[in-house]
């Protein structure tokens, strides 16, 4: 079993989105542009690496970080294909969930040394929320350098993966 349609559909959307966000981060300027580019790539990288942080309090294995960033500014196009691959593992994480897993409470450490818990649910619900608020975050810096930020809503999302949906509004 996999996990419910709508956690598959919201990972599909995170997947996109992503993606619409790094296509309007590659196109600022590197030098016109080069704080407002370099901050959206951190804020882009802070939200992967939380994503990788989080693979790993889901699977129970070490995620490897210190920190909820990295101290280097990763190079756009290595980001943008550790983004892919992180967006990739959770689609693909999702089909090996039953409702039991979903509903089971793991224990972690986050990288303060708190001690947290949440259901795997949580986790995944935290992964796609976390993301669009730092997904947001990046789009008020393109808008502050006259790029339109992408208009990467799950009803967008939607409606350009199944335009029949169109037909039936």
């Amino acid at each position: 079993m996999s996990a419910p349609p709508l956690l598959r559909t919201l990972f599909q959307y995170h997947a996109w989105a992503n993606d619409e966000l790094l296509d309007r981060v590659a196109s600022l300027d590197p030098e016109q542009h080069r704080d407002a580019r370099h901050a959206a790539i951190r804020v882009v990288n802070h939200a992967h690496v939380v994503n990788r942080i989080f693979a790993g309090h889901l699977t129970g294995t070490p995620h490897g970080f210190a920190d909820d960033n990295t101290p280097e500014t990763p190079a756009l196009a290595d980001l943008r294909a550790a983004v892919a691959e992180s967006d990739r593992w959770y689609l693909a994480y999702l089909d090996t969930l039953t409702p039991e897993l979903l509903a089971e409470s793991v224990p972690f450490v986050f990288t303060d040394g708190d001690k947290g818990c949440m259901t795997r649910e949580e986790m995944l619900a935290h992964v796609v929320t976390h993301n669009g608020y730092h997904r947001g975050e990046a789009g008020r810096l393109l808008a502050q350098c006259a790029v339109r930020p992408p208009r990467d809503t799950l009803a967008v999302h939607l409606h350009r993966s199944e335009p029949a949906r169109r037909e039936r509004g």
